[in-house]
């Protein structure tokens, strides 16, 4: 299925870069010692997920970006896997970190 516009944008100027991960996954960007995984769906599985891609990344400052209303979630659910994460809004003006 191919990205929506918002989801491309989430990803700032790496938009159009997708990364191989292990186990046959993609990272959604990497720009410069950034990794970026935008998640869209807002469920605990989809953070999770997305978690789990992040973590692969053990030389980059990790960003998750999320809906706003889902923020608190994220933040929960990065705090109980205990991932060094910055979690952002899709329009990239709220932050908070782990």
């Amino acid at each position: 299925m191919p990205e929506t516009r918002s989801h491309r944008e989430g990803k700032g100027s790496a938009g159009k870069e997708e990364v191989s991960i292990s186990g046959g996954r993609r990272l959604d960007a990497i720009r410069g010692h950034y990794a970026i995984e935008v998640e869209r769906s807002g469920t605990k599985g989809g953070i999770n997920a997305a978690l789990s891609r992040l973590r692969t990344q053990t030389n980059k400052a990790k960003i998750l970006r999320v809906p706003q209303p889902d923020m608190g979630k994220a933040l929960q659910l990065a705090k109980q896997k205990n991932i060094n994460v910055a979690i952002t809004n899709i329009a990239k003006t709220k932050r908070k970190h782990t």
